[in-house]
């Protein structure tokens, strides 16, 4: 399992989880009454739960050769969507949200 923090205007707004098998789910931090991450993530208490990357994060990543290139100069698989996800969406993104590895200690 691979997770992130998801910070809009750099509040901290909730958590991203990539599970086994490719499964997502969001959850709002308790307590969270700032902006939605997008339009179609309204905040509320119960996860969001999809069997592959959100829309709007995957709308956060590169495509074409901008994203091998990226993959490359990162090395992180093209095909990764997480992966690239947390490689490139930690600082400089055009809206409002970005994203920090959130480590597991095991």
């Amino acid at each position: 399992m691979r997770q992130c923090k998801v910070y809009v205007n750099g509040i901290e707004a909730g958590i991203l989880r990539e599970e086994s098998g490719h499964h997502y789910i969001f959850t709002y931090n308790q307590g969270y009454t700032g902006r939605p991450v997008c339009l179609s993530m309204p905040v509320r208490e119960a996860a969001y739960s999809s069997d592959h990357l959100f829309p709007f994060f995957f709308n956060m990543l590169s495509e074409g050769a901008n994203r091998i290139m990226q993959s490359r100069m990162l090395r992180v698989d093209e095909n990764d969507d997480f992966g690239v996800l947390l490689a490139t969406a930690q600082t400089d993104t055009i809206g409002a949200v970005t994203v920090k590895e959130l480590k597991i200690d095991n």
